[in-house]
């Protein structure tokens, strides 16, 4: 039998279940990629038909104006896929600390996309690039035929513009396990990604990030197609570390779906665990001005001990270091 994490966190602060200060809104602007990765937890593909409209974009937007100074994670399925992604980013980054986009590499090469990242570079947009391997072929395994060859061809047109070389166009690359088992030490990690993809192709980036597989989308039906799913669960409850759950990403984040609706995580937005008040109503971006001067419990479940498992997990890589 899994442990029950609220308990687990209870256990380590019993003020750890509650949000604290917000610090990053997270907006996940639809499920459309170009890719269809073996692990994705939202199930992203070409056929994706969750796409945010304008009007919920604009919503947004009159949020963070009430709230300047927030760290904006914008992420997908792709992103870039949105037809009004150059409406919402254009419309934020005068209102942000830090604009974050979440690009999966390969879609800069697109046709009719090619504008996009001379565009990032103008707007000084932080990128965070998935590149689950340094590879070719755990990474084509993982993401499909060609995509680890796209993936370099991206990263030094990134390069030739500045990311990754220059802390004021930060370039950071997201690693995650092809299977059921926890990353390696981040900073091992990142020097065998610095080793291969500058002594082969002569590619630069700041920083690596970790970020453990979350049973859950296609990757849950994988385990469960092996029968590994339990011990994939066993594994992440009894590598529970306090150190992690103190950090967790989501006291001090919110997700946003592309209906508006308000989570804790990207996590719990795949599995429409969305945040609720104290009447158990769904809450909305309309609303959460409202919600957080209340205080806002953080919605768990089992698979939530992924993010503490080891030496932890976010969408900014390890919790713990060292």
């Amino acid at each position: 039998m899994i442990a029950d994490f609220r308990k687990a966190l209870i256990s380590v602060d019993p003020a750890l279940p509650r949000v604290g200060a917000l610090l990053t809104l997270q907006v996940n602007l639809g499920n459309k990629c170009n890719q269809r990765c073996a692990h994705c937890h939202v199930q992203a593909g070409p056929n994706g038909e969750k796409t945010m409209p304008k009007d919920v974009m604009e919503e947004i937007i009159r949020f963070l104006a009430n709230h300047r100074g927030l760290c904006v994670d914008v992420t997908g399925g792709c992103p870039e896929m949105n037809p009004d992604f150059r409406f919402f980013v254009e419309n934020i980054c005068g209102l942000a600390s830090r604009l974050i986009v979440r690009t999966n590499l390969t879609v800069l090469l697109e046709p009719g996309l090619e504008w996009i990242p001379r565009w990032y570079q103008r707007r000084r947009v932080a990128l965070c690039a998935s590149l689950p391997c340094y590879t070719q072929q755990n990474v084509d395994r993982q993401r499909g035929r060609g995509v680890f060859e796209k993936s370099i061809a991206a990263l030094k047109m990134l390069n030739a513009l500045g990311y990754g070389g220059d802390e004021a166009l930060e370039l950071n690359l997201v690693y995650n396990p092809r299977g059921d088992f926890l990353p390696g030490p981040q900073e091992q990690l990142e020097a065998d990604y610095r080793r291969e993809l500058e002594g082969k192709y002569g590619i630069q980036f700041n920083r690596l990030f970790t970020i453990t597989n979350v049973p859950i989308g296609r990757f849950r039906e994988s385990l469960e197609t092996n029968g590994r799913l339990t011990q994939y669960m066993r594994l992440l409850a009894e590598r529970f570390n306090p150190a992690a759950a103190e950090s967790l990403m989501c006291r001090s984040l919110i997700s946003v779906d592309y209906r508006g609706l308000a989570y804790n995580c990207d996590f719990n937005q795949a599995l429409d665990l969305p945040i609720v008040d104290s009447k158990g109503r769904t809450v909305t971006i309309e609303r959460l001005d409202d919600m957080l001067s209340e205080g806002l419990e953080i919605i768990t479940g089992e698979h939530c001990f992924c993010c503490t498992a080891g030496t932890g997990s976010s969408c900014t890589g390890s919790l713990v270091i060292g």
